[in-house]
């Protein structure tokens, strides 16, 4: 049996940061929670590259960007969607998740999401730093681990 594991070791590695400008008093603390936590395990200040577009509905767009560059071993996602009085919320929110995911499925390297999607402000700012910690730490957690693990599995066929 083989079993297959990543680790946080951030040595050598070159991370993509794309964070949103909206709700910025979220997602500043996410991404200096991001890059304390990638610079503590190792990846150099000058190996993190860090985009900021207005809103979450764009970064899908960016990390795609960033990630067909073949310049990162990961794509770091970050922002704040708070729900408002209108359906904003949800069409925001779903199309964000829903690209970030085709990027990670169609990258080859780890796409990492980490937009908050909170009821108001109290509860995204507890996952910036406050009472449920920092989600920002926790991706740059899992980034590192994911592309530790990738270069561990079995190399993919090339298909012609």
């Amino acid at each position: 049996m083989t079993t297959y594991e990543g680790t946080p070791d951030g040595r050598g590695r070159r991370v993509a940061i794309v964070a949103a400008r909206f709700n910025e008093v979220v997602t500043r603390k996410l991404v200096e929670a991001a890059t304390a936590t990638l610079e503590g395990a190792g990846v150099a200040e000058e190996d993190v590259d860090i985009a900021w577009v207005p809103g979450a509905f764009e970064i899908p767009l960016v990390a795609r960007r960033m990630a067909r560059s073949r310049s990162y071993d990961a794509v770091i996602c970050l922002g704040a969607v708070i729900r408002g009085e209108t359906a904003h919320f949800e069409l925001v929110a779903n199309e964000a998740a829903a690209g970030i995911r085709e990027v990670a499925r169609d990258a080859g390297l780890p796409v990492i999401f980490e937009v908050l999607a909170t009821e108001d402000l109290r509860q995204a700012m507890d996952r910036a730093g406050g009472a449920h910690g920092n989600k920002g730490r926790d991706a740059a957690m899992v980034a590192l681990e994911m592309a530790s693990l990738l270069e561990a599995l079995p190399k993919e066929e090339e298909r012609p």
